[in-house]
């Protein structure tokens, strides 16, 4: 079977299941899954979803917001933050 293939046999639900292994580390009936097994689940859920969603909703998506030139960061907490001084190991 190539990835078309398994894609094409893929949907939502089957994905959902697949996700849910990979995070818990067993199948539905509760034996385990092997390594092998774990890497191919992530290349087909990560395939499927490369195929079918928005990169807003795909595994590993990481909202990195968006700043307007010159605009900086709410939070000042950084700035009362004392100087860096390294560690001095004796």
């Amino acid at each position: 079977m190539n990835i078309e293939q398994m894609l094409a046999v893929l949907d939502p639900d089957i994905v959902g299941r697949l996700k849910t292994a990979i995070e818990i580390g067993k199948w539905p009936n509760g034996v385990a899954l092997t390594k092998e097994q774990r890497e191919i689940c992530m290349q087909a859920v990560y395939a499927w979803e490369m195929k079918h969603l928005p990169e807003t909703e795909r595994s590993g998506y990481i909202d990195r917001g968006t700043k307007e030139e010159g605009e900086e960061c709410d939070d000042d907490h950084h700035k009362n933050e004392p100087e860096f001084k390294p560690i001095r190991f004796v």
